[in-house]
């Protein structure tokens, strides 16, 4: 078991980040004309908000959470009370707990909106009667993402065993391979800053690291510091399935850009117009580790700036939130972000469950 207190708390952080990020972004949620979001909230969001009549998520209050919060919190209670990822549980628990009460369509089902990856896997799931493991689709949104980022935290510090969990769950409902490697990416950035590792120009480095010594199921399609082979040297050994290891290098671009004073992206809330305001995860990540290298030690500007970006600003917010949870600790998270999020004693009690469980 990890003992730190200073370890759990990031990774108790690192969970309510991502659940904070996920009811901030409920009531503007999905707003690509930014005049429309300003009419309607103001030019500055700062706090949870009700949906607006007729738009996503409508019928919630704020403060609660959305389908994405709520499939997070099926991942929470399956590992915590499993000890460890366990996919026939967490399967079990979608057929019980969540595609009874969707359709397939999208305003439907518990949080008011069920994302394009969970309708194609009900339909196959629950319409066409097939086996999980045949019920991925292709929509290249963050939808892993929002719930494997548990995974990522309760095997911080076991970098394999982290990469295939999440990758095995992300395959559940999600099969482009860009997709699943971008998730696993991901997952293994969240976990390095867990351990304490900050989220600069040295952090892919240091996951590269992790490719090359088998931990990391990426190839290394270059030698050292990124430099070309030489004349008569043999292809870089295979350390996994996913081709290029791009996706693990992106983050210490996004730190360079977010600490070079020659590229200037003000105010933050604007990096969702440089990478885009859509689902697609290949939007969505670099705009999410902007923000978190940005504002690492400022989660309510980090989130807050994630919200007020229009567009999908709740995956922007719930991977923003995990980020720099992660990196300030729940004990650096602003009370009132605590206090309005509704059940937010039973979720902090699973967020600090699931870290006193994490083993080195």
């Amino acid at each position: 078991m990890i003992e730190s207190t200073v370890v759990q708390d990031r990774a108790a952080g690192a969970i309510m980040g991502a659940w904070i990020g996920d009811a901030l972004a409920l009531g503007p949620h999905w707003y690509y004309d930014l005049a429309e979001l300003r009419r309607d909230y103001g030019e500055w969001i700062t706090t949870y908000t009700d949906p607006k009549p007729g738009r996503y998520h409508s019928g919630r209050k704020a403060g609660q959470l959305s389908q994405a919060g709520i499939i997070l919190k099926l991942m929470m209670h399956s590992l915590v009370e499993q000890g460890e990822y366990n996919e026939a549980d967490f399967c079990r628990r979608m057929d019980e707990d969540l595609f009874p009460f969707i359709d397939g369509t999208p305003m439907n089902g518990p949080g008011g909106y069920t994302s394009q990856s969970i309708r194609e896997a009900w339909r196959r799931r629950v319409e066409q009667q097939l086996p999980w493991g045949r019920t991925a689709g292709h929509a290249d949104d963050t939808e892993a993402i929002e719930r494997t980022l548990a995974i990522a935290v309760r095997y911080a510090f076991q970098t394999a065993e982290l990469a295939m969990a999440v990758a095995n769950n992300c395959r559940l409902t999600q099969i482009d391979d860009t997709v699943i490697s971008m998730t696993v990416a991901y997952a293994a950035v969240l976990g390095m800053l867990v351990q304490g590792h900050a989220l600069d120009s040295s952090l892919s480095g240091k996951l590269m690291e992790l490719v090359k010594s088998g931990q990391l199921p990426f190839h290394a399609v270059t030698f050292a510091d990124l430099q070309p082979p030489r004349p008569g040297d043999p292809d870089p050994p295979r350390a996994g399935r996913f081709a290029s290891p791009d996706a693990l290098l992106t983050p210490s671009y996004m730190a360079r850009a977010a600490a070079d004073p020659n590229i200037v992206i003000e105010p933050a809330w604007k990096v969702s117009i440089v990478y885009g305001m859509p689902c697609a995860i290949y939007h969505q990540l670099p705009a999410a580790y902007y923000l978190a290298a940005r504002f690492r030690s400022d989660f309510e500007s980090a989130v807050l700036h994630a919200v007020n970006g229009g567009g999908q600003n709740q995956a922007r917010a719930i991977l923003t939130g995990a980020l720099v949870g992660a990196q300030v600790g729940l004990s650096r998270i602003p009370q009132r972000f605590l206090e309005g999020l509704e059940d937010a004693e039973m979720l902090q009690r699973l967020a600090l469950e699931l870290a006193s469980q994490m083993r080195d």
